[in-house]
């Protein structure tokens, strides 16, 4: 199943960044939603980690629900590929981010993955400029108990957070 997935999510990924072929998209969106839904449930989390990062590729919006599974999935490779699917589908919609905020916040705080702990900082960027997440952010960066790319991405990330909210 994982394979046939990944071609298919690479495809849709091909023809939204095409533009014009929505039809298209939008047929094999509805192809694969039941195979979709099926990998994030696998007991393999690699295959949850395809169907996670499918999401985005197939610009599934539809499927925001799903990614809050993966954010709080066991694996840290399968929060991971949440992270990434959710921060693909918020570049130009903040209000996903606003919507999972907390749980990113928590993630950003408290995961014990590193990795995860950098995507989740990265997909705050993409939020609106929240005044409790520039705190938390500023508060990583600061904390020296913390690992140096982590703060550094916090660091980063509450700078861009501060200078969005200067420009409103």
């Amino acid at each position: 199943m994982s394979q046939p997935l990944a071609e298919a999510a690479a495809r849709a990924e091909t023809l939204a960044k095409g533009g014009g072929n929505e039809r298209e998209l939008a047929s094999l969106r509805a192809e694969w939603d039941d195979e979709i839904e099926a990998a994030a449930r696998s007991g393999d989390y690699r295959i949850r980690g395809i169907a996670y990062r499918s999401i985005a590729q197939f610009r599934f919006r539809q499927k925001l629900e799903l990614l809050r599974r993966g954010l709080e999935d066991e694996s840290a490779g399968a929060r991971g590929s949440a992270l990434i699917a959710l921060s693909s589908l918020s570049s130009d919609h903040p209000g996903d981010v606003n919507a999972y905020r907390p749980l990113l916040n928590e993630l950003a705080m408290r995961d014990p993955n590193s990795a995860v702990r950098r995507l989740a900082i990265a997909c705050l960027r993409n939020g609106t400029a929240d005044r409790g997440t520039i705190q938390l952010l500023e508060g990583i960066a600061g904390d020296d108990e913390v690992d140096r790319e982590v703060r550094d991405a916090a660091r980063a990330s509450a700078a861009l957070l501060v200078k969005k909210s200067r420009t409103k």
